[in-house]
């Protein structure tokens, strides 16, 4: 079931609406990390004086290039950390339209699906924000004692959010909270490995990207494959 949603999911990639969501997602992300970085390499300029005399060295003349130059590695690393959960709490603003573009092709049937409200859409996308950097920071702490289980304990952590998340968007579209609970609990184990199929790419640079888009396609085809068999 898994592997055939994961190829629905990918047959539709081209389609437009797609297309749309994942560069609002990119042009937003972009632009804030731009921001980041000008707002970062301008404080470091404002706090760091252009000169400074040190015991023993003297006259210092290269401090503010020396900081800047360390400021551009630090935001290189923290733009490679966060590129993946920033787009992915921008594009959440925006996944229902994957969604309605995966049920308007594959389950043209269904009534019209529960409406949200921008507020729990944008409190949806940001609570999801807050778990992802929270597990990849959890992750980043212990990489260095788990050696070659390392990846494993990344996919594992980030399976289980992803999963939680994008079939949670894909229920209660069409179920009540408390409904999509009892969903997600019956069937949590298949909504993990899921959401494992999912973490697995966040590793390779630019596939992580399209992350967003193809999990809310693939876990839409999955609510409703389990709904279906759910008595």
């Amino acid at each position: 079931m898994i592997a055939a949603a994961f190829l629905r999911a990918l047959s539709q990639v081209t389609d437009s609406r797609f297309r749309r969501v994942l560069a609002l997602g990119l042009a937003l992300t972009i632009g804030l990390l731009v921001a980041l970085w000008v707002a970062t390499l301008e404080l470091v300029r404002w706090f760091t004086p252009d000169t400074l005399t040190l015991p023993w060295l003297g006259e210092v003349t290269w401090l503010d290039t020396a900081a800047s130059a360390g400021s551009v590695l630090i935001l290189l690393l923290a733009s490679t950390v966060l590129m993946v959960p920033v787009a992915s709490a921008f594009t959440g603003l925006f996944l229902d339209r994957i969604a309605d573009a995966v049920e308007a092709r594959h389950y043209p049937a269904l009534p019209p699906a529960r409406s949200q409200t921008m507020s729990e859409q944008v409190t949806g996308s940001l609570g999801f924000f807050g778990l992802i950097i929270a597990a990849n920071l959890i992750a980043l702490a212990v990489w260095p004692f788990t050696g070659p289980f390392a990846p494993l304990l990344f996919w594992a952590l980030n399976g289980f959010l992803l999963g939680r998340e994008y079939f949670t968007l894909a229920a209660l579209r069409h179920l009540t909270p408390a409904q999509a609970k009892r969903l997600y609990r019956t069937n949590r184990l298949t909504i993990w490995a899921a959401g494992i199929l999912m973490a697995a790419p966040l590793s390779i640079p630019l596939v992580n990207l399209f992350i967003p888009v193809l999990g809310a396609a693939t876990f839409t085809h999955i609510f409703h494959a389990l709904k279906k068999r759910s008595p």
